[in-house]
């Protein structure tokens, strides 16, 4: 099997003194050892390995046009700041504002991640700011 010569190739016995695996390392190896073999030997790996399913609810936040108008004084952003900021039109942003569209999954994705931590993304748009002439005025 392939990765049995890839593990091979890093196996602590086929070391010499100055390539030695750290303590760490040469754990690694072995349990990875062990998983390809209990592979090759055609074990169920729940029974030999602790196995864990993880769920994740990466649901975004659905956000009504009170909840926009919230994120962006958050901000204390301009629906044009906003809008910029999100990758969309005014329209776009000034049409959740007032309820008329719904709010795109990815964006409400976005506006999880600014309302989960607005002084971030405060500090973000201070350091973007730029004069007319193109100097930084964000600290």
């Amino acid at each position: 099997m392939h990765s049995r010569e890839q593990f091979a190739l890093i196996h602590p016995a086929t070391m010499n003194e100055d390539e030695r695996l750290s303590p760490l390392g040469a754990e690694m190896v072995a349990g990875l050892s062990a998983f390809c073999d209990a592979l090759e030997a055609g074990e169920p790996i729940e029974k030999r390995f602790t196995v864990r399913t993880v769920h994740l609810d990466l649901q975004p936040k659905p956000y009504s046009a009170d909840d926009i108008k919230k994120v962006r004084k958050a901000l204390n952003a301009s629906q044009a700041l906003l809008a910029r900021f999100l990758g969309v039109s005014v329209n776009a942003v000034r049409s959740w504002e007032q309820g008329v569209r719904p709010v795109p999954t990815i964006a409400c994705r976005f506006l999880d991640e600014i309302t989960a931590n607005p002084e971030v993304w405060k500090q973000r748009l201070r350091q973007a700011m730029t004069t007319k002439q193109g100097e930084s005025i964000g600290s």
